[in-house]
């Protein structure tokens, strides 16, 4: 008589629940969405407002383990990802996936409940969309699956003011639009020195499928869109002169950046970390792909502080008294 099998044992510790949550890309949520919330008219009880922001995080955080749960065995095959919890083998996927799941009926049913529900339908589809419809069917199969996708990562700060409104006007979405047109030379500037990484997962990243050349052409594409729409909103009346001039400058740089990526090589050869079969990292690169890394951190540098200026413009004043004229 055969004995049953022993139940697998778990390595896992607390901090690689928290890994599930990819803190990263969920502190760039949280930010976008306080945005977004400040700068909605109106006022917001700051207890609920708390709330919005802990929700908004938490549903972040879910869609982030679902993804890893259902990527597992890809990001096992990639340098830059096989040290995540489900990829090394520190926790179940079964676990990771049910740790996702009940997240994310916490986060919107609280939003839903304790805010309102328009704001937590937006949640929820923020959340099926990156787990379901980027993760399951975009990424593996079209190069255009960061770009589609994109839309997932773009929802906070809509969320952020739909928590205050209850509704999502034209500024909202603007707001949305300047994340998701910043989402393609960003993240195809890193897919330019990871390239190696997508292949052997088979995930058709532009670079893998149409070339280094014609990603760095369509990042100098998507720049020139892009920096346009995120000066917009200082000339729509959503922010100042300092967003003007900080939008203004710094896309300026943003647009050299790119068009000096696109007169580069980067790409062409693989990344200095694959080339030495060490780890991959963020930063260290060959020297003909440092224009991809360049505007790769520079990105981040420039969205993070749009949206600083925007959310210090829009700040309310301590003290102040609203019904003093």
């Amino acid at each position: 008589m055969t004995q049953p099998a022993a139940p697998d044992l778990t390595t896992a510790q607390p901090g690689d629940y928290f890994q599930l949550l990819k803190p990263r890309v969920m502190s760039l949520v949280v930010f976008t969405a306080i945005t977004g919330l400040v700068a909605a008219p109106g006022d917001i009880n700051p207890f609920l407002a708390a709330i919005a922001v802990l929700c908004i995080a938490v549903g972040a955080g879910a869609a982030g383990a679902l993804n890893m749960a259902l990527e597992g065995e890809t990001d096992a095959l990639m340098r830059r990802t096989r040290g995540r919890p489900v990829a090394a083998g520190r926790v179940n996927k079964n676990d990771a996936m049910t740790y996702g799941v009940v997240l994310s009926l916490f986060s919107v049913m609280l939003l839903g409940m304790a805010v309102n529900w328009f704001a937590a339908g937006l949640l929820a589809l923020t959340i099926v969309y990156y787990a379901g419809f980027y993760t399951l069917l975009l990424k593996r199969r079209t190069p255009q699956n960061i770009v589609i996708g994109g839309a997932a990562g773009a929802l906070p700060p809509v969320i952020g003011w739909a928590a205050v409104t209850g509704d999502a006007p034209w500024q909202a979405w603007l707001l949305f639009l300047i994340i998701f047109l910043w989402t393609p030379p960003h993240s195809w500037a890193l897919a330019l020195y990871s390239a190696g990484d997508y292949a052997r997962a088979g995930i058709p990243m532009m670079p893998v499928a149409r070339g280094a050349k014609s990603t760095r052409l369509q990042i100098l594409i998507y720049s020139l869109i892009f920096v346009p729409v995120a000066i917009a909103p200082a000339l729509l009346g959503m922010a100042g002169l300092a967003y003007l001039i900080v939008s203004v400058l710094g896309g300026l740089f943003f647009i050299a950046l790119a068009v000096r990526l696109w007169r580069s090589r980067a790409g062409d050869q693989p990344d200095k970390a694959e080339a030495v079969g060490r780890e991959a990292a963020l930063y260290d690169v060959r020297a003909e792909a440092k224009p991809a890394r360049n505007l790769f951190a520079y990105s981040i540098l420039y969205l993070m502080a749009l949206f600083a200026v925007l959310l210090v413009e829009n700040a309310p004043v301590i003290g102040a008294c609203p019904s003093c004229s």
